[in-house]
């Protein structure tokens, strides 16, 4: 929990730079990617929100086994589903206002069912034993994007 608090602290930090582009790293901004991250965040935790654990299969695949223990995504290998991805345009208020949700719904997390969980698109059912790492790794992912960015 408190590696992802530390990420939060991080896309905080950020947010002045949200206009930033540096196309040799990334095609979209700093402000691209801290709004995606915090959609990640958010759409995960309120999916598990609203899942039945009683429906739960731990069907996680080895490839997400293999990168969540790396703590590692590869770049430009996945496409994000539609509903995380940011608006075309990106306001900093708006950053401002999921982060502090993405902060209240990690606190959260703990108070799950064990098997509450969402469907990962690439890696099956992700549940509460997983979803730390995951969002870790994830937003640690797009976090190394942006310091690229702004070298």
């Amino acid at each position: 929990m408190k590696a992802l608090e530390n990420r939060l602290q991080l896309i905080e930090s950020y947010i002045s730079d949200a206009e930033r582009l540096n196309p040799k790293v990334s095609k979209v901004n700093v402000a691209w990617q801290l709004d995606h991250s915090l959609k990640v965040i958010n759409s995960v935790i309120n999916s598990m929100k609203s899942s039945d654990p009683t429906l739960f299969k731990d069907n996680f695949s080895v490839l997400g086994k293999l990168l969540l223990k790396l703590n590692f995504f590869p770049k430009g290998k996945a496409k994000s589903p539609d509903h995380v991805n940011p608006p075309t345009i990106i306001l900093k208020e708006n950053i401002v206002l999921q982060l502090e949700q993405a902060k209240d719904n990690i606190n959260q997390i703990k108070n799950f069912d064990e098997n509450a969980y969402f469907k990962h698109p690439l890696f099956g059912n992700i549940n509460k034993v997983r979803i730390l790492g995951f969002l870790n790794a994830h937003t640690h992912h797009h976090l190394k994007i942006v310091k690229s960015i702004l070298k």
